[in-house]
């Protein structure tokens, strides 16, 4: 009896979350997290939970600005090393978005490990900014390669991290983040104090911190004076910027 032919698994784009703009003018791309290793099949849509309720959000905020959101299925669960399987879907999905919708801006929007497939795929041509919530990041090695941050030159890129993450370490993204200040200025880092990696504690006031960056980013818009100052600061103030309670009550627009 022949043995049937393992299926080529496919990244593909989910749906637009929400009615998707008759001219679209942005992109987010969300990327929900993942393992270190696994080739199994992606985590079921209930693990992008996270990410589709952040759709949602930004969605609703850039409607009438043209802004299209999608969640990007991955091939497989794991980062796998070397192949970098993650971060291949994300260029996937950028050139896929080019393909679709023409030359417009691009924010990449990654959780835990899809934070890291963010960070590398930034260089995409189509990308102007990048968006790392509680980045899963490789403990420091001096015999490995140190994470890449040159392509993000001519970006703005913002993390956020929560002081008390479990599962992927704070200090980490600080020590990224810092080596990415020095090779473009348009970085900046929030700490969001006692929340840990879901980000649950404070999850308003990071949404509306996504918010107010993306629009900022992939429209022009005003950013609020936290953000502004984020970006201003020399690090390590830029890079250590406290979430304040309430952030996004008030967001000048």
């Amino acid at each position: 009896m022949a043995h049937q032919a393992t299926p080529v698994r496919r990244v593909r784009l989910g749906r637009a979350i929400g009615p998707e703009p008759t001219a679209v003018s942005g992109v987010v791309l969300l990327l929900p997290g993942g393992d270190e290793v696994s080739h199994r099949k992606p985590a079921p849509v209930l693990a992008t939970s996270y990410v589709r309720t952040l759709g949602r959000r930004l969605s609703r905020a850039g409607r009438e600005d043209g802004l299209a959101t999608h969640v990007v299925r991955y091939r497989f669960r794991g980062w796998n090393g070397h192949a970098a399987d993650l971060a291949s879907d994300a260029q996937w999905a950028a050139d896929e978005i080019v393909r679709r919708y023409g030359d417009v801006p691009v924010c990449l929007v990654g959780f835990d490990m899809g934070a890291r497939a963010a960070l590398h795929a930034g260089g995409h041509e189509a990308v102007n900014s990048v968006l790392a919530i509680a980045p899963w990041l490789p403990e420091e090695d001096a015999a490995a390669t140190p994470e890449p941050v040159k392509q993000l030159a001519g970006r703005r890129v913002l993390f956020v991290h929560g002081t008390n993450d479990e599962r992927t370490d704070p200090e980490l993204s600080f020590r990224l983040a810092e080596r990415a200040k020095k090779a473009n200025r348009e970085v900046c880092r929030f700490e969001v104090h006692s929340d840990r990696h879901g980000l649950h504690q404070h999850r308003g006031e990071v949404l509306a911190l996504a918010e107010d960056f993306v629009m900022g980013a992939l429209f022009g818009k005003a950013f609020s004076r936290p953000v502004a100052d984020a970006f201003a600061a020399p690090p390590p103030l830029g890079l250590r910027m406290p979430l304040a309670a309430g952030f996004g009550k008030s967001l000048r627009r």
